[in-house]
């Protein structure tokens, strides 16, 4: 596969909670070089980010991140405050215990209310398949797909594990064909990076694709 297919489904991805400004403006300067989907970055930088880039770039952000149990009303307001400043995409975390309280109605609505804000931007949504058993991870396909959010998605990158082939493979059995997938989280290889895009990911939540790019380009 070619390694600029696979640069163009990367969120080049900076999360971390010691990020600083000129950290995130790097990572700007790698997504624009590298044509990537879009950079992953914490709230608090995006509008910064966005008029750094302009129209270059796509400028992703996360919500209710990175444990999800935040109320609606607060990730409501994240979100509009996201979009608000610039933000292109938002990937929002759900409330992991109200879907093992089997509260669907709660996820369902929080997801929607999500997207309303989102309009024709891009909503993902992340549920931590590490902490779910398959059944919860099917049951997320059918509340993703039924609030006609953009991608489901595997992983914050900041529990237990990231995503599986495995779980992609399950997702790709169980969403609507309106539905993508992003994996996300302990990416760390181009190989790794092909067999998850061969599965059916059309987006990688991943820093590593492109650091090993350049430093293939150093030697």
């Amino acid at each position: 596969m070619d390694i600029k297919e696979i640069l163009s489904k990367c969120d080049h991805t900076l999360l971390a909670q010691t990020a600083t400004w000129e950290e995130i403006k790097a990572i700007c300067d790698d997504g624009i070089k590298y044509n990537t989907a879009s950079v992953c970055i914490p709230p608090s930088f995006v509008k910064r980010a966005k008029e750094y880039v302009g129209d270059k770039l796509a400028i992703c952000t996360v919500i209710g991140f990175p444990n999800g149990y935040n109320t609606t009303a607060i990730k409501a307001l994240e979100t509009q405050d996201a979009l608000n400043n610039g933000a292109d995409e938002i990937d929002m975390v759900i409330n992991i215990g109200e879907l093992k309280a089997k509260n669907y109605g709660y996820v369902l609505n929080e997801i929607m209310t999500l997207k309303s804000l989102c309009g024709e931007k891009i909503l993902k949504v992340i549920i931590e398949t590490c902490l779910l058993t398959d059944d919860e991870k099917i049951k997320m396909c059918e509340l993703v797909t039924e609030a006609k959010a953009d991608y489901i998605k595997t992983s914050t990158g900041f529990s237990k594990a990231g995503a599986t082939f495995d779980d992609i493979k399950l997702f790709a059995k169980h969403i609507g064909p309106d539905v993508k997938m992003k994996a996300a989280g302990g990416i760390s290889s181009i190989s790794d990076a092909e067999e998850f895009i061969k599965l059916g990911a059309s987006r990688l939540g991943t820093s590593r694709i492109v650091k090993i790019v350049k430093e293939m380009e150093s030697k």
